[in-house]
């Protein structure tokens, strides 16, 4: 069972995680850098210069 303040702390956690994860790909878009993620079961790149072999 979870309790009131787990489920804000939760929350918080996600929403700090969604911002970071947000921060990190906007600094290397803005560096001229691939990155990579993973969706809908399979690996996928993103970017100018990502490696063709995992587009």
């Amino acid at each position: 069972m979870t309790t009131p303040s787990k489920n804000a702390l939760v929350a918080s956690t996600q929403i700090t995680l969604k911002k970071a994860v947000q921060a990190a790909l906007e600094r290397k878009k803005k560096l001229g850098q691939y990155n990579v993620m993973w969706k809908d079961n399979k690996i996928v790149t993103q970017g100018e210069d990502a490696p063709q072999n995992l587009k």
